[in-house]
């Protein structure tokens, strides 16, 4: 146990214990892997530094394949009893560590095997000479006799995916918004939020029908998912109108984004009677500002989108 990584003094003095001298550093470490409940340490980027033997019995993952991974990437896949996401959303970890102060949920994690397992988790921050270093997550097993086996699953589907094109619903992107929200105020990392809208979507509908309708909505879906990028998030925000949710390293990354999402779309098409039908879109891209909500910054991208389908559709506005 490195007890560096955990801010206090790298040399930890023995005690006298009946005569013999015994090392603290191993006293603790022995406690710890004792106990009946599991114990993470992360830092303050959710990277996990510490993983007890009780978190490995409970979830079927070893310190060594946990260890070093941050929280999103470790397969656990936190969810709430709503079934929405924790790992990208709403982290009890993240909150514990921006507001300082101790956090506790009952949430389902996903073991090794794929099965959910009920816990009950309390996250309190560390702090070393006042400035917070990471946060501490103690899980205790719960009953799974109090739920239906099958709830948490069907909870993550319905909750917070798209029946039709299992993209992220409405509800789950605002949610990632919020998030990407409280990132942006504790660390500024900035985020652009697109929207878009499928151009003549409606004539799709009137004359070849609404399975050809449902069936443009579904070649689109595919084509973002396979190449939706790793902390990005791209759903559908209701009818023919999609919202994408960008991390950016700087401003003048989103036209490229907004211009790659009109060319994914235009390079999607449907099959009615041995032909193929186009699809285009139109598209409104903008960065978080210092003042912005969630309203402000989504009405703005609808703005954009609107003024794209103005100015003659399948086109890309910037804003």
């Amino acid at each position: 146990m490195d007890t560096q990584k955990f801010g206090v003094e790298e040399k930890v003095p023995n005690n006298c214990v009946f005569g013999q001298e015994i090392d603290i550093t191993a006293l603790y470490l022995t406690i710890i892997n004792n106990l009946q409940d599991g114990i993470y340490f992360v830092d303050t980027n959710r990277k996990i530094l510490f993983w007890n033997k009780a978190a490995e019995r409970i979830t079927g993952y070893s310190a060594e394949e946990i260890v070093g991974k941050c929280c999103e990437d470790s397969l656990l896949n936190h969810i709430d009893e709503e079934g929405r996401p924790l790992c990208t959303m709403s982290c009890p970890l993240f909150a514990s560590i921006c507001d300082c102060t101790q956090h506790q949920d009952h949430v389902f994690v996903r073991h090794k095997e794929g099965y959910r397992i009920p816990i009950f988790v309390n996250i309190f921050p560390m702090q070393v000479d006042g400035k917070v270093i990471g946060a501490i997550e103690i899980f205790t097993k719960r009953s799974p006799l109090v739920y239906d086996g099958n709830l948490v699953e069907r909870l993550s589907e319905i909750a917070m995916h798209d029946s039709l094109t299992q993209l992220a619903n409405r509800r789950y992107l605002e949610s990632f918004i919020q998030y990407k929200f409280d990132e942006y105020k504790r660390f500024g990392t900035i985020f652009a939020v697109l929207f878009a809208d499928i151009d003549d979507f409606r004539y799709f509908n009137n004359n070849y029908g609404h399975e050809v309708g449902d069936n443009v909505l579904l070649n689109i879906a595919k084509s973002l998912k396979q190449n939706m990028r790793r902390g990005d998030l791209i759903g559908r925000w209701g009818g023919e109108e999609f919202v994408g949710v960008y991390s950016l390293v700087k401003e003048e990354d989103a036209p490229a984004l907004a211009e790659k999402f009109r060319q994914l779309v235009l390079n999607t098409s449907v099959t009615m009677n041995g032909a193929q039908i186009g699809v285009s879109i139109s598209v409104g891209i903008t960065v978080v500002r210092q003042n912005d909500t969630m309203s402000s910054i989504i009405n703005r991208a609808d703005s954009l989108m609107y003024s794209a389908k103005e100015s003659g559709k399948n086109r890309v506005n910037v804003g």
